[in-house]
Formats: structure tokens, sequence, C-alpha cells
């Protein structure tokens, strides 16, 4: 009877071992198909700007070691120095990707700012891996900064974990300042009697190891000395009196791992279970038996994996981790090679140039590139390689992690497996892993664009029928229009997907399908995007600013348009505008109103479109300018007998000033005389033209500028949709396009100072297009250019270039 108890007893033992495996596996892939975590890259045009300046960036998202379908958009928050929120910024997200743009402040005084960016699926996780950077802003006078007193931290990592009575363990170190920089360090270990043990020194950006055997009941301490001479002590981790002891090394394409008992463990530290995953996926898995034994070695070959952090986990008997480690594999499958040929290049002022980017693949590839001034101070530190495969896999600041891809040497790789010893991996929690437990989610998958929404609360019925719609006219800043009919539910709501506008857009609404109710209604209509509070409470990396002499180099540009503005500021403007009492006039209202940045410059003429009634009666804003501006010279199209204009005529309006053409904007991003001759009168509320030069134009607005600004808000005419009710719904953040001078048709006298001369977020490839054409001209100083070029691919892979062309 005993016998048979015991047999039992053994069945019911190996089944829930079989099962718990099991569970295992089967949350592993769940996990892997429904909660990856994402992973953000942002290519920056630049990385040090002036006050004032536009940022251009292109954000790409990855989950795994994939594209992520997860989200459809990105956000992006812009901090100051003390972490006060500057700016939140929403942009969608197309290809795994997006594009955005911000402006830095005018009258920002601090050297830096700092970027947090997100998707709202990535604060279901770990806050920590969050994406972060530091970008540069230069100042018209240097400041060092207060010189404050450095101090350093020492902290100890036993490889797997933890320190074992009598296991002889490698033991990490990480040496930092109070800003979370590397500091060199050397020291020694004493156990409690004051006698030596061993000696350490850091060998690679504050990091170092150094064996150890703990005797029973023994603590041991580290003296050490940092770089700056100042002497510290650190105790080391208590042993364990029981336990197990890992070990692991990368050695001729395979992971070879060894495991160490104490004599006295549990009988669950006897038969163990190893794990070796990757992105959530299980790649090896094996059941070591230490029963008889005190130690156990095995391998796992990685000759076929892709690049990045693989992960080696130790379960006891009953499925609970008890050791970890991490380990850095490197196949070089992580990248795809885009080539560049320089048809033209032409480093002369304002010369042309005309390059040639080339994809060999055949799929999808998705790229951004950004030309600059070689001479400024560019921080190649971090990449689209080191965010990817290590800084956002890891928690804590990795310091210059560019040097672990470009020095391919035995030495760093060896440096590299100190970052994995000292970062350690607590991504997921493998106790609910084993348990068949999934993440709670606190905030959904963020599956679509911006949607219409919202539910009808006034009107005579109560209820709704199929049949019975809401029409929908939506009218975003530059006039453009959408055209939707909604189908209403029984209680009179609605939705429509997957809309896309930016800034903010106006929509006239009214029934259809209800005979005497199209416009006695009232719509509730809510915000289209989703609503969570902005990710806080980050801690950014340490700085790193420029040395002083570079600071001074690139402060040479905001000098220079510094020295430029100085010349625009006698203010002279027509007499209309120009009140002499503190009342303030309707253009002035306007001006504060419609006008940012440069634009609120007064060196020119200030037209009040909207309230001026020759406006109506003019065919378009060129004919209503032409005459009010002295000297500037309009070639209009000629009108036929009935006021329209004449077919045979050119349509397009040629513009004069000052031996040039000026550059036009449309709500103050660059545009053409076609599109703004294509306004309604009725849609436009306001026009400046300012007198050369314009510093908010490329090449420094020789030739002027002609600012159009489009009504919005309460300005905004309902003359074409008169009787209809509207409200006003909030889009995606404003986009800044890019401006490139055409030297070719629009020379200039003035000086062209420009930082960034290329910029470029969407460049395409595929099978049938291998190739883009890459074209700029040169500004007035630069003798040699930056080209960075970054992007991902349909397979995953990634792409880096970065060439200075002189």
């Amino acid at each position: 009877m005993q016998a048979k108890k015991l047999i039992v007893l053994l069945v019911v033992f190996l089944l829930v071992k079989e099962l718990s495996a099991q569970v295992l596996d089967t949350t592993l892939i769940r996990y892997r198909s429904n909660f990856q975590q994402e992973k953000i890259h942002i290519h920056f045009d630049k990385t040090v700007y002036s006050k004032g300046e536009t940022v251009w960036f292109k954000a790409y998202i990855m989950a795994g070691d994939s594209l992520s379908d997860y989200s459809r958009n990105f956000y992006l928050d812009v901090y100051n120095d003390s972490g006060t929120l500057i700016k939140h910024t929403v942009h969608p997200i197309f290809e795994s990707s997006a594009r955005g743009s911000f402006d830095i402040p005018q009258q920002y005084r601090e050297q830096v700012v700092h970027i947090k960016a997100y998707t709202r699926w990535m604060l279901n996780f770990d806050k920590d891996l969050l994406y972060l950077k530091d970008l540069q802003v230069a100042q018209p006078n240097v400041n060092t900064g207060k010189k404050i007193a450095a101090f350093g931290s020492l902290k100890l990592f036993p490889e797997g974990g933890d320190l074992v009575t009598g296991l002889e363990s490698n033991v990490a170190f990480l040496a930092a300042d109070q800003s979370g920089k590397p500091l060199a360090v050397r020291g020694a270990i004493y156990n409690s009697a004051k006698q030596l043990v061993d000696s350490f020194q850091s060998i690679h950006d504050g990091m170092g190891s150094f064996s150890l055997n703990p005797e029973p009941n023994e603590q041991y301490t580290c003296s050490w000395i940092d770089q700056l001479g100042n002497s510290h002590t650190t105790d080391l981790p208590k042993a364990k009196q029981t336990g197990i002891v890992v070990s692991a090394k990368l050695l001729n394409g395979k992971l070879r791992y060894g495991l160490k008992r104490s004599s006295n463990s549990p009988d669950n530290f006897k038969n163990l279970h190893v794990i070796v995953s990757m992105n959530q996926q299980l790649l090896y898995k094996a059941v070591v038996n230490i029963n008889n034994k005190l130690s156990a070695a095995g391998e796992f070959s990685t000759d076929e994996l892709p690049t990045g952090i693989v992960q080696l986990t130790i379960f006891d008997a009953q499925w609970i981790p008890i050791a970890e480690r991490i380990v850095f594999v490197n196949t070089q499958r992580h990248q795809f090679f885009p080539q560049l040929e320089l048809d033209t290049k032409r480093t002369i002022k304002r010369g042309k140039n005309s390059w040639v980017l080339m994809v060999p693949d055949s799929i999808l590839s998705n790229l951004s590139v950004s030309i600059t001034d070689a001479s400024l101070h560019h921080d190649s530190s971090t990449n689209i390689f080191t965010q990817f495969l290590l800084s956002g896999d890891l928690k804590g600041y990795i310091h210059q992690p560019e040097y672990y891809f470009s020095d391919k040497t035995a030495a760093s790789d060896d440096h590299l497996d100190l970052v994995m010893l000292t970062h350690g991996w607590r991504k997921y929690k493998w106790e609910d892993i084993a348990k068949g437990k999934l993440p709670q989610l606190t905030y959904p998958i963020d599956s679509d664009y911006v949607q219409i929404r919202g539910r009808i609360i006034s009107g005579e019925q109560t209820s709704y029928k199929p049949g019975q719609n809401l029409s929908l006219v939506m009218q975003a800043k530059d006039s453009s229009k959408q055209y939707f009919v909604l189908p209403l539910t029984a209680d009179g709501s609605f939705n429509q997907r997957g809309i896309i506008f930016f800034d903010t857009a106006k929509v006239f609404y009214q029934l259809t399908g209800i005979k005497n109710m199209r416009n006695n209604v009232t719509a509730n209509f809510q915000y289209g995007l989703p609503v969570f509070p902005y990710a806080s409470n980050a801690k950014f990396p340490p700085q790193t600013i420029a040395d002083t002499n570079q600071l001074k180099q690139d402060n040479f540009f905001y000098q220079s348009k510094l020295q430029n503005k100085k010349a625009m500021d006698s203010v002279v403007v027509l007499k209309e505008v120009v009140v002499e009492s503190k009342i303030k006039t309707a253009t002035d209202v306007l001006d504060e109103k419609y006008t940012t940045g440069l634009f609120t410059n007064k060196n020119g003429y200030a037209f009040d479109v909207m309230h001026d009634e020759r406006s109506q009666g003019q065919l378009d804003l060129f004919h209503y300018l032409q005459n009010l501006i002295p000297g500037m010279s309009m070639s209009l199209p000629m009108l036929g007998q009935n006021g329209a204009e004449d077919e045979n005529s050119n349509n397009v309006a040629g513009i004069s000033w000052r031996d040039g053409t000026p550059d036009i904007f449309l709500n103050e991003m660059p545009s053409n005389a076609e599109t703004v001759q294509g306004l309604q009168m009725s849609d436009i509320a306001y026009v400046k033209v300012f007198r050369p030069p314009f510093m908010g134009a490329a090449g420094s607005g020789a030739s002027g500028a002609i600012a159009v600004y489009t009504k919005k808000g309460n300005d905004m005419s309902t003359d074409r949709v008169k009787g209809l009710n509207s409200a006003i719904l909030s889009g995606y953040t404003a986009y800044k396009e890019f401006y490139q001078p055409d030297y070719a048709f629009s020379p200039s006298k003035y000086a062209d100072l420009r930082p960034t001369l290329y910029w470029n977020p969407y460049v395409l490839t595929d099978k049938k297009n291998k190739q883009f054409k890459i074209e700029f001209y040169n500004n007035d100083i630069t003798q040699k250019f930056r080209i960075i070029i970054e992007g991902v691919n349909a397979a995953g892979k990634m792409a880096r270039l970065e060439k200075v062309i002189d």
C-alpha cells in the first residue's frame, strides 16, 4: 500500500512539472503574439539647435525584432532643463514610423531640452524604458554652469543575481558620478577582519569585475578611489547560505553556461530548468539534474540567431526563477546597407549638389536623410542600432553605446559583456509567466487615428432609425474639405474612424433622412485622440555638452542670425497699423492672434483682409495686393469679359520685389503663389508683407516675404454652409515642411547660414524603385557636409550610414 502511494505521488509530481512547463511555453507564445513591448528610435536632423529654430525628426517604432503594427499614434514631449513640460505633440504613424517638428522657444535660456517619446501601448509596461534624449541649445553666451562638487557611487552585481557562501562567483561593478556619467576607479576587497581579499580596477567606462568566494558569516567591503582622488567605501551584497550560482560566456558561436549549487541546497535546487529566450521567443529548454553532483554545464548554438540580447533564466523544480544572466549575441544580421553616389558634389557657396541614394534590396525600405554642416558638433554616440538593440531593452544609462557596434574587437566584446552584467534584465516577470498570468493593461492598443465621434444632444427626436444620418463637412485650416455621412445609432451616437488632419478643423453638420429637422439639432463632439496623462517622472540621461571651444563654434550660426535680426529692428509699417494710443487696432489683434516667432516682426506691411470690404470684390489675393506694396510688381492673369480669368493667359501670378521673388508662407509654412492664388478671399484673415531681409525664410529672405493667414476659430466664415451648426475639432500636431531654396530661380544677395541643408523624413524604396535622387544647394559658409541616413526595412533590419563629405 505504501509503495502504491509513493507511485501515485510520483506520477502527480511529474504531471505537475509537465503542466508547468506547458503553461510557460504557452504563456511565452501569448506574450510574443499579443504583448510585445514597443521600442522607439528618433532620427533628428541634427543634435545642436539655436533659439527659435525648428527641430525636425523621424521616429521609428519596433516591437521585439520586428516593425511594430500595434500603435497608430506617436507622442513626443519636450521639457526644459528643470523638467517642466514645454510642449506635448501627437503624430500619426505610417509604416511603423512618424514624422514631426517643433520649435525651440525664441526666449529659451537653457542649454538643453529634454525629449521624451512613447506610444500609449508603452505606458502599460516599465516607464524606465521610454525613449529619452537630450538636444543641445546653443546660446549667445556659453554658460559652463556652476561647479558642483562631484561624488561617486559603486554598484556591485554578482553574476546570476546572488553571492552564495562557498561558491566562487564573478562580481561586476559600475562606478558613476551623481549625474550617471562613468568614473574610472580602483580599489580593494576586505573581509570583516580588514584583511585584503582581492584588488580591482575599472577597465571601461567605470566597469570591471573580480572573483569572490564568500566564506560563511563574512561581510565584505570595497574600499575604492575614483578618478578625482576621492575615497569611498561600499559594502558587498551579503552572501546567501544556500543557492545557485550561474556563469555564462559566448564562445565560438555557442552560449556556454555553468551551474553550481551549495552542498546544503534544498531539494528544489537539485532539479533545475534552464530556459533561453529572445524577444519572448523560447529558443532552448533543458532539465539539469544535479541531485548527485554540485555542478553542471550546458551549451546552446547562437549561430542562427538575430542580433540582440539573449536571456538565460534558471528555475528551480517548482518553476520559480532563481538566477538570471543576459548576453549580447552579435551575428551581424541586424542591418542592410544603403549606398550613396555623389553625381555632383559642390561645396562652393550656394553650389548645387545632386547625389543618388541606392538600396540594393528588393523589399520595402523606409529611410530618413539629413545633411548638415559637418563643422558643427554632432553627437553620434547613439543611433538606430544602439537604441533598438541595446538601450531600448535595458534600464539605466549606457555611456557611448555606439562604441560597442563600431569597434568589433575582442576587447569591445568583453566591454559589452560588462554592460550585460551591470544593467541586468527585469523586463518580464517570470513568476507570472510560469503561472500563466498575462499583463494587466491600463491603456488599450492605440489602434486608430483621429476619430470623429459624439452624440446628438438636442433636437425633436430622442431615438433614431436606420437611414437617419449626420452629414458633415470638415474644413481644415488650409481650407481643404472632407465630406462624411455618419449613420446614427438608436441613441443618436455617431463615429467615423481613421481620420487624419493637423492642427484644428471646423466641422459643419446637419441631419439627413429626417424631414423638417435638418438643422434643428446640436451635436456634442468628443476629442478624437486618446486622452491619458502625459508620461512623467522619467529620469533623463546625463547631459553631454560639447566642450567650450566647440560650443563657441556652434554659436557662430546663432550670433550671425542675431546680427541680421538687429538690422531689422527699425520698425516701419503702414500708417494704418501704427497707433499712438494704447488702444489696439483690429490689425494689432489679428497680429497677436495669428503670428508667432519671427513672423511677429513689424518691418513691413499688414493687411486686415477679413474686415476690408475691398477684399470681397477681388478675384484672388494678388489682385487685392496689386498696387498696395511700393516697388512690388505683379504679373496677374488677364480677366475676360465676364470677370473670370482668361483661359488663354498664364493662370499663375508672377511677383517681383527688390530684384527677386518674395518667399510665400501659408499659415507660417512655406508655400507658393499657385496655392495662395487658389484660396477663396472669404477664407483669408490676415496678410503680412515683410521687407527684406526676412529671417524666417531660407536664405534670409533676400526679396522679402508674403505671409498669408487663413481664418481660424471664430473668424472662419460660414457663408458657404449658411445655417449649419458647427464645432471645432483638434487633430494632430501641425508639421512644418522643410524648406529648401532654389538658387537657380531665386538668387539672393543676403547671407545664407542654414545649418541643416537637407531633410527628408520619408525616402521609400522597393523592388521597382531602388534609387532616390537627393538635390540641395549649399549655404554660404559650409565647406564639408555630414550626411546621415537611417531607416528600417520590411524584414525588421536597420540601416545607418554616416559620412563626412568635403
